[in-house]
């Protein structure tokens, strides 16, 4: 049933005609923002405007972020899914967004999925970084680094990476983490915090008594 419903998804917006065989993404992202954005990611691959469809989608994100009577209209559970369609689509012709996007958004408002809109743009955005060759690695420490201090790190964690991949780095402060740092490569977690370490030690020394 889910694969049937995500199929007609796919139909609902794309533009092709040719085939709706999915294009895959170069990964696989999950949950009803991943079903959408593979979905999206699909539609635009075959049409040849992924870049197009990236710069739209950014658009609407910054418009719904700056925009508060926009943004509770389309969260707003309590309005009938036509008129947020034809408000959208308005909106969308207005700023001259292409058929897909437009389609896309459409086929969100019919299936009452429009209030999963951040979680869709979050598994866009990791579709989107791993097209591009970028790992997103956050690093975590208990005070800012500077600019010298974020060279070095960069340049270790690259050890981590083939030659084609790029790293996409987020630095975070977490005070509690007292010192060293937190390193999320990809699917790796590395704790090196001091605060982490000190747990370890009282651990093994409850442990010897």
């Amino acid at each position: 049933m889910a694969a049937c419903k995500f199929s007609l998804l796919v139909r609902q917006f794309s533009t092709s005609g040719v085939t709706h065989q999915l294009v895959k993404p170069p990964i696989q992202v999950f949950g009803m923002g991943g079903r959408y954005a593979t979905a999206l990611y699909s539609a635009a691959v075959k049409e040849k405007k992924l870049e197009v469809i990236e710069k739209e989608l950014k658009s609407v994100e910054e418009t719904m972020k700056n925009n508060a009577i926009l943004s509770n209209f389309v969260a707003n559970p309590a309005i009938r899914k036509q008129d947020k369609i034809s408000i959208l689509t308005e909106f969308m012709k207005g700023q001259k967004m292409s058929p897909i996007t437009i389609n896309f958004f459409g086929a969100m408002a019919d299936n009452n999925r429009l209030g999963k809109l951040k979680e869709v743009l979050n598994a866009w955005g990791q579709i989107m970084s791993a097209h591009r060759g970028e790992v997103v690695c956050k690093v975590t420490t208990a005070k800012s680094m500077d600019t010298s201090q974020q060279k070095e790190v960069m340049t270790a964690l690259q050890g981590f990476l083939d030659k084609k991949e790029v790293i996409k780095l987020n630095m975070a402060v977490d005070p509690t983490i007292l010192g060293g740092m937190v390193v999320e490569i990809g699917d790796k977690y590395i704790d090196m915090s001091t605060a982490t370490q000190v747990k370890n030690m009282t651990n093994l020394i409850k442990q010897s008594i």
